[in-house]
């Protein structure tokens, strides 16, 4: 009885490492998360666990001692209740392949139409999502259906679907009693009479089943969190964005409103230059952008300063080449160029330069804006990446996208002008910054 026991204990241990592997490949996983499914979808579910399973029927019949790795009728049942009738039939079609070889003729029928069982057991679901809460602790299930009276239908199912578990082993028990080697079947010879022993095969394959679920949805949980955080983390980076666009937009209408009565011709320029601008900014909505863009961005904005200060505004760029088509924030230098000329250099009489720089190296990616105005007082420099919008929100925008693996900092004296630094890595396509 001791090694009976041990064969039923492999299974499962089989079964659940088999189900912690599938569902770290990320194909697999995309498909068993999915609820709605194209019908190419349900033959890959099917393809994958039919080239798993069945080999592990074709061990068992190789190697007549290695019961423990056939687990087809539960992978079956399984693919059924995951993907549903057709998913459900095909891989219990294909997985019966290698049993046919050995003259086990009930086991194609048979598996397919556990497979249709299991497409019926998921029909029975109210939501498709009880599923993944069927516990492999059935006492709970009875629990929550007398004593959870709010969710009744959902306890009320699991049992449903516990009993359908054990129907279905019943059914592979009476036929491989009623036509011995045409199926397989697990008994114990002598002892298969025995309550214990019928108890223990039973409990086996309840077990097989419910606990590929169980690992599924845990797995199924971790990728709802972590989808959940990468849309607060949108959330969060739209909404700084659009806080900028009407701090920006605010801050150039009061600039056209100066020039409208002493310099019409100025006021009509900037206006076109600000169209220009918000057609941009209304066409592209994404995260990250490419340098190249973004530099274009400031290009139109000092385009606008420019009418306003004309030649007391000089801009310098010295950008390597080869940082241009690298990722950078939306909306990244705009704001810090907008303070150095507000702050730094509009109150300066004689004007002054805005100097842009951009390189890389060791896999970082260096950007600069510096002015020569009046610089910054060191009690505020202590506090600027904390007060204003511009900086605040660049600041924000920055960790929420790198977490830790940024700087950003300022240095300054009076009268001699400000330099603002930001260190990012490198990254040439979005989704190795926003991937879940």
């Amino acid at each position: 009885m001791d090694h009976h026991l041990i064969t039923l204990f492999v299974r499962l241990g089989v079964m659940v490492s088999l189900a912690s592997f599938l569902v770290r490949s990320l194909r697999i996983r995309k498909l068993l998360m999915l609820e709605n499914r194209t019908l190419m979808q349900r033959f890959h579910l099917a393809g994958w666990f039919a080239a798993i399973f069945g080999t592990g029927v074709a061990i068992r019949i190789l190697q007549r001692s290695y019961e423990a790795a056939d687990l087809g009728f539960e992978a079956s049942l399984l693919t059924g209740i995951v993907g549903g009738y057709v998913s459900g039939m095909l891989a219990g079609m294909l997985i019966s392949i290698p049993a046919m070889f050995a003259h086990e003729y009930l086991s194609l029928p048979f598996f397919a139409a556990i497979g249709i069982l299991g497409g019926l057991l998921r029909d029975c679901a109210v939501e498709k999502e009880d599923i993944w809460r069927f516990s492999p602790f059935f006492d709970l299930n009875i629990y929550r259906a007398i004593w959870r009276r709010r969710h009744f239908p959902r306890p009320v199912y699991h049992i449903v679907l516990l009993a359908g578990i054990l129907v279905a082993e019943f059914l592979r028990a009476m036929l491989a009693n009623f036509f011995p080697h045409r199926i397989f079947s697990l008994s114990f010879g002598d002892e298969h009479g025995a309550p214990l022993s019928i108890i223990a095969i039973y409990a086996s394959t309840y077990f097989a089943v419910a606990l590929p679920l169980k690992v599924w949805s845990n797995a199924r949980n971790e990728a709802k969190i972590e989808e959940q955080a990468r849309l607060l983390m949108q959330a969060r980076l739209e909404a700084l964005t659009s806080q900028i666009n009407p701090h920006f937009l605010f801050n150039t209408l009061n600039s056209v409103s100066s020039l409208i009565r002493r310099d019409p011709q100025k006021a009509r320029e900037m206006i076109v230059k600000l169209s220009s601008i918000l057609r941009r900014i209304l066409r592209k909505q994404d995260s990250l952008t490419p340098l190249r863009d973004e530099l274009e961005f400031v290009e139109d904005y000092l385009a606008i300063e420019l009418v306003r200060f004309g030649d007391k505004l000089k801009v310098e760029r010295e950008i390597d080449p080869a940082t241009l088509d690298l990722l950078v924030p939306s909306m990244l230098m705009q704001p810090i160029v907008e303070n150095c000329v507000k702050h730094g250099l509009s109150s300066k009489v004689e004007g002054g330069t805005i100097w842009l720089r951009a390189k890389r190296g060791a896999g970082r990616l260096h950007l600069e804006v510096e002015d020569d105005g009046v610089g910054i007082a060191e009690p505020r420099l202590a506090t600027m990446l904390q007060s204003g919008i511009g900086f605040r929100n660049v600041s924000e925008r920055l960790k929420v996208l790198y977490a830790n693996d940024y700087r950003m900092w300022i240095e300054s004296q009076p009268g001699k002008g400000t330099r603002i630094a930001i260190d990012v890595p490198e990254a040439q396509l979005a989704s190795e910054l926003l991937a879940v």
